[in-house]
This record gives C-alpha cells, sequence and structure tokens, in this order.
C-alpha cells in the first residue's frame, strides 16, 4: 500500500508518495495561488492529488492532507486557518466528491508530531508534544503512535494560550497569545514595536550572536516568553518529548538558554522532558500528512 500525502501551506502545495516502509518515491511542490479563492485551491488540490496517483499507476493507495487549522466536529466545516478563504467552508466532503475517495484531514502541527513521533526525533516515545513556531505557532500530541485532536479538535493549540491578557492582539481576536510572542512574525512585530525598527528575524539573530545589545535583550526577553509558555503547556501535559519544528526552531540559543529559562517555571524539581529540534526538516508535514491518510 502506498501512502499519498499533501500539505497545503499558504503560499505552496507540497505532495508525497511513500512506500511501505515509509520511504519517499516522489515528491512535488506547486504554488497555492490562495489569492484566487477556495474552489481555485480545491484545484490546485486535485491535480496535485492526480499527479501523485500518476506516479504508481494501478497501485492502492490512502490519502491525508495536512492544513492549518481543523475541521469542527460540531459542523464539519474548516476553523482557524489563517488561509481565511478555507474557513466556514466544507472541503473534506468537497473534496471527496471532487477526486471520488475518502480521505483524511489533519491539522499540520498534528501532522508534523506525527512525523515525528513515527519517523524522527521522538520515535519510541509514548507521548510526543510536537511544536511548530514558524509564521504562526501551533502543536500537535501523538500518543501510542496516534493523533489526539480532542473533543473540539483543537488538542495542542498552545499558540492561543494566553500568557500575558496586556499583550498584542492576535488575529483569532484574543490578546496576548502564545503566537503573538514566539512566532517568527510575532517576533519581528515585537522587536519594530520596542525599538521602532523593522528586521528579519535571522537578522536579529545574528547580531544576537554578536553581541549587540539590543537583539541580546530582546532574546532573552524572547527566552522568558518561550519558557513561561511550554513550561505551563508541560505542567498540563507531561510529554515524554518536545518536539520543535519551524523555522524558529533553527535558533540554537532556543535549546540551552530557552531550555533553561522552561526549567525556571515548569513546576517539578528538575525538568527532564527533552526538548529537541526536528529530524525531518521540511519533509515532516507532508510525511505526518502521508501517514494520518485512509
Amino acid at each position: 500500500m502506498y501512502r499519498i500525502g499533501i500539505d497545503l501551506g499558504g503560499t505552496k502545495i507540497e505532495g508525497v508518495v511513500l512506500d511501505a516502509s515509509g520511504q519517499e518515491i516522489i515528491r512535488k511542490r506547486i504554488p497555492t495561488e490562495r489569492e484566487h479563492g477556495y474552489r481555485h485551491i480545491l484545484q490546485r488540490l486535485k491535480a496535485m492529488h492526480d499527479d501523485l496517483v500518476a506516479a504508481v499507476p494501478g497501485q492502492p493507495t490512502t490519502f491525508g492532507i495536512g492544513t492549518p487549522g481543523a475541521l469542527s466536529p460540531r459542523t464539519g466545516l474548516l476553523k482557524n486557518s489563517n488561509t481565511v478563504c478555507m474557513n466556514g467552508q466544507p472541503v473534506k466532503t468537497d473534496l471527496e466528491q471532487l477526486l471520488g475517495r475518502k480521505i483524511e484531514i489533519q491539522n499540520d502541527a498534528n501532522c508534523f508530531a506525527m512525523a515525528e513521533a513515527l519517523l524522527g526525533a521522538g520515535r519510541g516515545k509514548k507521548l510526543v508534544f510536537g511544536v511548530i513556531m514558524g509564521t504562526g505557532c501551533g502543536g500537535g500530541i501523538v500518543y501510542k503512535g496516534e493523533v489526539f485532536t480532542g473533543a473540539q479538535a483543537i488538542a495542542g493549540e498552545w499558540g492561543h494560550m494566553c500568557i500575558d491578557p496586556h499583550g498584542p492582539l492576535c488575529y483569532c481576536g484574543q490578546h496576548g497569545c502564545t503566537e503573538t510572542f514566539i512566532s517568527g512574525s510575532g517576533l519581528e512585530k515585537r522587536y519594530a514595536e520596542k525599538y521602532g525598527v523593522k528586521k528579519p528575524l535571522k537578522e536579529i539573530e545574528r547580531e544576537f550572536y554578536a553581541g549587540e545589545p539590543k537583539a541580546v535583550e530582546f532574546m532573552h526577553w524572547f527566552f522568558d516568553r518561550f519558557g513561561r509558555a511550554l513550561a505551563n503547556l508541560i505542567d498540563i501535559l507531561d510529554p515524554d518529548i518536545v518536539v520543535i519544528g519551524g523555522g524558529v526552531s533553527n535558533f540554537s540559543a532556543l535549546y540551552t538558554e530557552g531550555v533553561a529559562q522552561v526549567r525556571k517555571y515548569v513546576f517539578t524539581d528538575e525538568l527532564e522532558t527533552p526538548i529537541v529540534k526536528h529530524q525531518l526538516g521540511d519533509s515532516a508535514g507532508v510525511f505526518g500528512a502521508a501517514l494520518v491518510g485512509v
């Protein structure tokens, strides 16, 4: 049985075919073109699906999609996606009709967590929490090799856990969400607010390592917020491992100074939870989509 997975992002659609052992057969990328709206995105997904099926002609396949947001258990419609034209739409129903097959749709952070739990840094661990710290901030929970989505399909959404009720306004409508402080886009906005100049996160990171005072001050502020947020999560979930992905995960000081702040705030005498960088890189989301497919 071959597994087909598609990772639906705001700017790109990535697809993969895995064989029975989890080895990659083919991978492709195309632009999402979300500016053309919901129906256009569905056609882009169909085109990718058909190309991937054609790579293993006549073979049985499963199919899964990872996307920002989640399907509401109450309505069956997509919610909480930052590709806003997808929200409130019957994505699963429409795609199943368009493709003529059953599909599985999972939150992209859940797909990341699934891939790292089965194929990456979380292999052999019972309870894995996968963190996405990129443009946004999300998370996924995998327990005994299965994604745990929760009663409302919001399990793992630590990016919208409030750590400062007087903090910045988040796109979700609340103030002070974790995402507004420790995502890549959130960090760049907070730096511009604090110092009156816009800089990409990579430049701030370079200045931090060079000892530039503003960058050092700002990054210590970031480590504190990261520590508070992740300590809160560990207090509740107590996972066997935390695996971090997304662009911010490449900041090496996160695993020293950032983890030191988690240790400072967590409710235990000693932090024993490994907090590690992903192993699968950009492959994790699309691999996870393939692994959750039906």
